[in-house]
């Protein structure tokens, strides 16, 4: 969305598209998954029950996944959109096997409707789908460079981990991501690399190896500051 309340800003649809055609041409096998928040957000879904205010949620990310696949298909690269909430018209369903198969032939593939189930975040989806595909690694874009050890919009003395281990990112309550999708990812091994997305070239860097971001690792390697 921008720097506007809500919807989808062209110029930085746009930027992410470029990214991800900039990245799949690098011959890597790359699936994404979209939330909502840019058009319906928690706050949004007051006055309605739970699970109604997540599915609304759901839809909103297959709104997005939609506009990316035109959007990444600009930049010359294929795209398939998969929804877990059956929508014929728009995307095709959720199919593990299937999925895989678009990797194979280095299609992107755009997950929506995060896991086709309330009470479960996108981040969740993201991690479920990670495990389910076989990906080497899980990416966390955000709009900040890292995890710290503290909010470092409030403390300037924050400082910015490169690596942490999965044990010491709970105990220090960090808050990667969400409980459910970082105990699913720790418990399968999972590594996450959490960096900043809105630095041009950056999913290029972490695909390539370079040293972005924070990286939460196994316990059985080490906790490290930038």
């Amino acid at each position: 969305m921008g720097n506007a309340g809500f919807g989808i800003n062209p110029e930085v649809i746009s930027l992410v598209a470029s990214e991800i055609a900039e990245t799949a041409k690098l011959g890597v096998e790359l699936a994404v998954v979209v939330g909502g928040g840019n058009i319906f957000r928690g706050e949004s879904a007051r006055g309605m029950d739970r699970a109604t205010g997540d599915y609304v949620g759901m839809l909103a990310t297959v709104m997005n996944a939609v506009s990316l696949q035109e959007q990444v298909e600009r930049h010359g690269v294929t795209t398939r959109v998969q929804s877990a909430i059956p929508m014929s018209q728009l995307a095709e369903p959720y199919i593990r096997r299937r999925a895989i198969r678009h990797l194979e032939k280095k299609r992107v593939v755009i997950f929506g409707a995060g896991t086709g189930n309330p009470f479960f975040t996108t981040d969740t989806a993201a991690a479920l789908r990670s495990m389910e595909i076989g990906a080497d690694v899980l990416l966390k874009a955000t709009r900040v460079d890292g995890v710290y050890d503290k909010d470092p919009k409030k403390h300037p003395d924050a400082r910015r981990y490169e690596t942490v281990t999965f044990t010491d990112a709970l105990k220090n309550d960090l808050g990667v991501m969400d409980a459910t999708a970082f105990a699913l990812c720790r418990d399968n091994q999972m590594k996450i690399v959490v960096f900043d997305m809105t630095t041009r070239g950056n999913i290029q860097r972490v695909v390539c190896g370079e040293r972005v971001g924070t990286t939460i690792v196994e316990d059985s390697q080490q906790t490290r500051f930038a």
